[in-house]
C-alpha cells in the first residue's frame, strides 16, 4: 500500500544514464516520491515544492555543488541534502558537511546501497519529527484555555480576554491571585496558545527553593564553582531559551537576587556561576504571586525597578468565592474526571450539596474544591452526592464575619466596598445587586467612606 505521506526525493544529476539509474533504484520503494532534474536552473524552478531530500551531483556544469547546497539551505534549511561525487576528496567532504550536507557519498559500486540506507535513515528521522510535532499540537490543544480553565462567570471571562491578548504578543505577564486559584494554569494557557507553544515551558517555584540554591537554579553553574558543584548545571533561563520561563511566588525572591534577575532581564544574557562566558537568552517571562507587589515595593522588600520591569500585562485571578455558579461548573468537571479516571459511574450533586458548596468561602480556592469533590465521590455510595458527603464547615465564614464587634454602619460599608471591588467599581450594578439606591453609594463615596480606586 502506498504511503499517504511519501518521502519526497529530488535527484539533481546531469548524467542522464546515472540519473535514470538512481531514479529507478529509489522508485522501487513505494514510500518514495522521486523526481529527477538535469540542470540547476530546472531544479530551482521546482524547489517551491519543498522536497524532503535532495541528492546532489557535486560536479554540475552550470553551478558548483557547494553553491547549490548553500542556496538550498538559504531558502529551505529543513531540506536534507546528500552529496554524490565522483571525487574522494576528504577536505571537500568536510567542508560540505559543515555547511549543512547530511552525507557525502562517493560514486562507486556501493553508491546505490549507501544512498538507499541513507534515505531509510532520513525517513525514520522524518517520521520521528512528525510524531514530535503531533505531540506538541496535542499539548497545545490540551491547554486551550477555553477548555482547560473551567468557568462561565464574568470575572473568569475577563481573565479569558486577557489571556487571549497576552497570547498574541511576548509581553511580560504578571499574575496575581490567592493560593490555589490557578496561576500556573493561566501561565500555561498563555504559553501554549502563543507562537512559542512548540518551545519549552519552564516553571520555577521561587518559594520552594532555598535562597542559597536559587541563583544556581536560575542561572546555572560550572563544575567546581562551589562545594558540591560536581558537574556543570544549565540554569532555568537557558533551559527556557526561546520559550517561556514562569517564576511562581516571585515576591519571595531574595532582595540580593532581585538585582541579578533585573540585570538578566535588561541585558537578556546570563553568566553561569563560576564562568566568564556570557550567553544570550530569549525567554518570555511570566511571574505570579499571591501578594500585592506594589505593597511589597512600599515595604522595601521588593525592588521598584524590578517591579516595573515585571508588571507588564497584569492579570488578577478572582478567588473562587467570587465566581458564583462556577463552583458548580467546576464541581461537575472534577466529578466527571475523577469518576472516569477511577472507572466509577457518573454522579450528580443533590440540591442540598450544591447549596452547601455555594455558601462556602473556599479559602483554598479551586485546589480545595477539587479535593472536596474527590472525597465526596469516594464517600458516596450511589449516584447522588449528598450534603453530608461535602466535608466543609459552612459556619466558618459566618463566624469570621461576626468575631469582631462592629456597628451596623461599619458592616454596611464593608459589604458595599466588597461588592464594589468585586464588580470593578460599577456603582449601578452594585446598587442593583444589593437593592440600595445608587445615590446612597455615591454619597458614601463622596464622604470618603468607600474607595473607588
Amino acid at each position: 500500500m502506498k504511503n499517504q505521506n511519501p518521502l519526497k526525493v529530488f535527484i539533481l544529476e546531469d548524467d542522464h544514464w546515472y540519473g535514470s539509474m538512481l531514479q529507478h533504484h529509489l522508485s522501487l520503494n513505494p514510500d518514495y516520491d522521486v523526481k529527477r532534474f538535469t540542470s540547476s536552473k530546472e531544479f530551482f524552478s521546482h524547489l517551491h515544492e519543498k522536497p524532503d531530500v535532495v541528492t546532489l551531483d557535486y560536479s554540475m556544469p552550470d553551478m558548483d555543488g557547494g553553491e547549490v547546497l548553500k542556496k538550498i539551505k538559504g531558502v529551505h534549511p529543513d531540506i536534507q541534502v546528500l552529496i554524490i561525487s565522483g571525487q574522494d576528496d576528504v577536505s571537500t567532504a568536510i567542508t560540505l558537511l559543515k555547511n549543512g550536507a547530511f552525507e557525502y557519498i562517493v560514486k562507486d559500486e556501493e553508491t546505490k546501497d549507501r544512498l538507499w540506507n541513507s534515505l531509510l535513515h532520513l525517513q525514520q528521522i522524518n517520521g520521528l519529527r512528525n510524531e514530535v510535532e503531533q505531540l506538541k499540537e496535542q499539548v497545545a490543544q490540551k491547554h486551550d484555555f477555553s477548555k482547560f480553565i473551567i468557568g462561565k462567570s464574568d470575572p473568569i471571562l475577563k481573565v479569558f480576554s486577557l489571556i487571549e491578548k497576552a497570547s498574541k504578543t511576548t509581553i511580560t505577564v504578571s499574575i496575581n491571585g490567592e493560593t490555589g486559584s490557578g496561576k500556573e494554569v493561566v501561565a500555561k494557557a498563555i504559553h501554549y496558545n502563543s507562537e512559542k507553544h512548540k518551545k519549552p515551558f519552564v516553571a520555577v517555584n521561587v518559594a520552594a527553593i532555598p535562597k542559597d540554591l536559587l541563583e544556581s537554579e536560575l542561572f546555572g553553574h560550572e563544575k567546581g564553582a562551589f562545594t558540591g558543584a560536581v558537574t556543570r548545571r544549565i540554569g532555568k533561563f537557558e533551559e527556557a531559551n526561546n520559550g517561556t520561563l514562569f517564576l511562581d511566588e516571585i515576591a519571595e525572591l531574595d532582595i540580593n537576587l532581585q538585582a541579578k534577575l533585573l540585570r538578566v532581564l535588561q541585558e537578556r544574557e546570563v553568566t553561569r556561576i563560576g564562568s566568564n562566558e556570557v550567553m544570550p537568552v530569549n525567554a518570555r517571562i511570566i511571574v505570579a504571586t499571591h501578594r500585592n507587589l506594589l505593597e511589597e515595593v512600599k515595604n522595601k522588600t521588593f525592588r521598584e525597578d524590578l517591579y516595573y520591569r515585571l508588571i507588564g500585562l497584569p492579570i488578577s485571578l478572582p478567588p473562587l468565592r467570587d465566581r458564583g455558579n462556577d463552583i458548580l461548573v467546576l464541581s461537575k468537571h472534577f466529578m466527571d474526571l475523577f469518576c472516569k479516571d477511577n472507572n466509577l459511574p457518573k454522579k450528580s450533586l443533590s440540591q442540598e450539596a450544591q447549596q452547601k458548596l455555594l455558601t462556602y468561602a473556599f479559602p483554598g480556592n479551586v485546589r480545595e474544591l477539587k479535593s472536596v469533590i474527590e472525597l465526596a465521590v469516594v464517600m458516596s455510595d450511589d449516584e447522588s452526592i449528598l450534603q453530608d458527603h461535602i466535608a466543609i464547615n459552612t459556619s466558618a465564614a459566618v463566624n469570621d464575619l461576626l468575631n469582631k464587634e462592629r456597628s451596623l454602619k461599619e458592616y454596611e460599608i464593608d459589604i458595599i466596598q466588597h461588592y464594589l471591588d468585586k464588580y470593578d467599581k460599577d456603582v449601578l450594578l452594585v446598587a442593583k445587586k444589593l437593592d440600595v439606591g445608587k445615590s446612597t453609594i455615591y454619597r458614601m463615596i463622596q464622604a470618603g467612606e468607600l474607595k473607588t480606586r
